[in-house]
């Protein structure tokens, strides 16, 4: 755990290798994800934006390294350095839209559709085809019960797409989940390269 939902926003990371989850936690203690940051982005955006208060738990869901900035420290760099503020606001602004997409994705498409977005976010971000998750995991980052989940993987390793052992899932062929995908996989790279200028 970085940070979590109304807490302190103590530094800015920048992952190099692994990712984070941003999940919003509801009443209840009903959890969703609803966003991801690997090394194409930060975690820290409230300092960017004038706060110093996290709104989402931010959890590392697959170990890497990071750099990491203490706030006071960050705010002085954004405050003297234009030109990095320039990239980080043009990062929020690709940050804000994952979000938004995200929240979108998951009312109106299928989970084995969300499933496959998920699977392939996490290996671009984690860079590898395969990585370790649970199927209760999973259901708390894509907000659907461990059945549904359960039916989704079963669905798409029938396929041949992913391979799925005691917790491990190897994807192989990112090319039929791409088939499976909704449009959101593609819309949300497509943000990235135009507006980070990102290939």
């Amino acid at each position: 755990m970085l940070s979590d939902s109304g807490g302190p926003v103590l530094h800015a990371y920048f992952p190099t290798a692994g990712f984070v989850s941003l999940i919003a936690r509801l009443d209840g203690g009903a959890r969703l994800e609803i966003g991801m940051i690997g090394n194409e982005g930060m975690l820290g955006a409230p300092l960017i934006l004038g706060s110093s208060t996290s709104i989402q738990d931010a959890v590392v869901q697959v170990h890497g390294a990071a750099w990491r900035v203490p706030a006071p420290r960050f705010r002085t760099i954004c405050a003297s350095d234009t030109s990095l503020r320039a990239l980080l606001n043009r990062y929020v602004y690709v940050l804000m839209s994952q979000l938004a997409q995200t929240a979108a994705c998951g009312h109106f498409h299928s989970v084995d559709s969300r499933l496959a977005r998920w699977l392939l976010m996490t290996q671009d971000r984690s860079h590898s085809s395969s990585f370790f998750v649970t199927h209760e995991l999973l259901a708390h980052m894509l907000g659907v019960r461990r059945a549904g989940v359960s039916t989704a993987a079963c669905s798409l390793r029938k396929e041949g797409l992913i391979r799925y052992h005691r917790g491990r899932i190897t994807i192989l062929k990112r090319s039929g989940l791409q088939r499976i995908s909704c449009g959101c996989y593609r819309q949300a790279n497509d943000t990235y390269r135009h507006v980070l200028g990102l290939h």
